[in-house]
């Protein structure tokens, strides 16, 4: 192991870890950003490892397992890094007019802020600097600890001076890190890895405590994720693996997080394993200003609603958290050709020949025009092609506009059928869902094996055959039929349910 790949890794890490702060904070503080507002609530939904004494964890777990593959090749040693949030609960306390003491309130209203009790997330990192040869057998453990304390800092007012102060309570919080390798059968010298986060914490219930999840956060690792280097080896991709690697890669076992490759195209010596499921090579949007923390975001309607926050409102969000803030003064001091940038992006563009004419046969040709797409839209990598720049003859005249589905009838929702296993299946049709692992998410996954009846058959621009369903037994069926808002399958993630046979008929007339 060379001083180039260590930096390189190193290097990757930072790279990373732009990817991983939009998970250690998604949905960190929601829009409209502020401590008040009912959906932040409840927060830290992700990658929370509760401390064991907490049974009734709803879901949440003590630990997280990552498996993977990885051929050492020239490397000798293992770069680990643990990335988590611990809580830091925050008071807020005015000074009394004597000077001498201090009161506990709901509320601080200073000119720029109004300072509210809130739970704050401070950054922690657990680093390991481990050699190959330690991971073999019953590898190397690490256990790390982090003391409670209180901290207080003081408010000021302008000239008026110190008129409060913020006093943050943290509570002591205990993990570990178990790394273990094994090597796999075959002549590629490749190494199964197990690394092993676990939160314990000794905290139990105290007196005063209800033992409930409000009590137990503050000893809980929040957002827990791991970057993994490997300087002078390859990590080997979980969802595309090497031909060979497919058996032990199907046996892995990753429990509460997924590992996928990190870093730009090309890169396999840095691993992300996340509590969020991730494709290999995750980036952020270019085209985004800043993070935002709101999950699930689209950065232009965040930002667009944000602007329309009461002056009020800002003043609360900078009061609630200084992330808050930050996206408050981020928005505010947007230049206009960051607006633009955020409302579409073209990822590529592809040749467009043809023209399109009035009249109900006409298509739009192969490679489509489409809007623009905001950041993280799923077609966000198809062409933005303006029509006279892509050659194209607008009809003019009465009659329908050009860009209404209407006008070419022969693509409407339903009216087509695709041929499955002999069957032809349209609209009514009965199926099996057999979403495949490679293009599915984890809502798919949850309906493999459900039967669900076919809404419609539909074909994109680029010719790929879509069929639309609702799932049997889904209470809200009538609902999504009246919105047309269906799931989305591909031909070869369906298997047509065989139709009952038919009882012969009978003689009513007798012999």
């Amino acid at each position: 192991m060379t001083g180039d790949t260590v930096d390189r890794v190193t290097a990757g890490f930072t790279e990373a870890r732009r990817v991983a702060d939009a998970l250690l904070f998604e949905g960190y503080v929601l829009y409209p950003y502020r401590a008040s507002a009912r959906k932040n609530q409840l927060r830290w939904q992700f990658g929370v490892l509760v401390p064991p004494a907490w049974r009734d964890a709803g879901g949440e777990h003590a630990w997280q397992r990552t498996e993977c593959l990885l051929e050492p090749r020239r490397a000798d040693r293992l770069l680990v890094e643990l990335r988590f949030l611990q809580v830091r609960r925050r008071s807020v306390e005015r000074l009394t007019p004597d000077g001498e003491s201090w009161t506990e309130v709901s509320e601080l209203d200073l000119p720029d802020r109004v300072l509210v009790p809130w739970d704050e997330g401070e950054e922690e990192r657990v680093e390991l600097d481990v050699p190959l040869g330690r991971l073999a057998g019953e590898g190397h453990t690490l256990r790390f600890e982090l003391p409670g304390g209180v901290e207080h800092e003081p408010v000021r007012d302008g000239t008026a001076g110190v008129v409060g102060r913020l006093v943050r309570h943290s509570r002591p919080l205990a993990g570990e890190i178990r790394l273990t390798t094994e090597p796999l059968p075959g002549p590629y010298g490749a190494l199964r890895l197990t690394a092993t986060v676990r939160n314990v914490s000794a905290w139990t219930p105290g007196p005063g405590e209800r033992g409930d999840r409000e009590s137990a956060l503050p000893h809980s690792l929040i957002g827990a994720h791991l970057l993994l280097g490997l300087p002078g080896g390859r990590f080997l991709s979980m969802a595309d693996p090497p031909e060979w690697a497919r058996p032990a890669a199907r046996i892995c076992r990753n429990e509460h997080t997924w590992p996928v490759l990190a870093c730009e195209e090309g890169r396999d010596d840095v691993m992300l394993s996340s509590p969020i499921i991730l494709d290999d090579h995750p980036a952020v949007a270019a085209e985004s200003p800043g993070p935002l923390y709101d999950a699930t975001e689209i950065d232009e309607i965040l930002s667009l609603r944000t602007a329309a926050l009461t002056e009020r409102e800002k003043r609360e969000a900078r009061g609630t958290d200084a992330r808050a803030a930050e996206v408050i003064d981020l928005v505010d001091g947007m230049p206009a050709e960051v607006w633009e940038r955020l409302h579409g992006a073209i990822r590529g563009l592809r040749e467009v020949t043809g023209e399109l004419t009035a009249g109900p046969a006409d298509r739009m040709p192969a490679g489509g025009v489409t809007d623009g797409a905001l950041p993280g839209d799923p077609g966000i990598d198809r062409a933005v092609v303006p029509p006279a720049a892509a050659g194209l003859r607008l009809p003019t005249g009465p009659g329908l506009p050009w860009w209404d589905p209407a006008q070419d009838t022969a693509s409407a929702p339903g009216r087509g059928t695709v041929a499955i296993d002999g069957q032809q299946l349209g609209t009514g049709s009965r199926v099996v869902l057999k979403p495949g692992p490679r293009r599915s998410d984890a809502q798919d996954i949850f309906l493999a094996g459900r039967t669900a009846t076919v809404e419609a058959v539909l074909e994109d621009f680029d010719g790929e055959t879509h069929i639309a369903v609702t799932v049997d037994g889904d209470p809200g069926v009538d609902v999504r039929r009246e919105q047309g808002r269906f799931l989305y399958f591909r031909p070869d993630e369906v298997e047509p349910v065989p139709e009952p046979a038919r009882a012969p008929a009978r003689d009513e007339g007798g012999v």
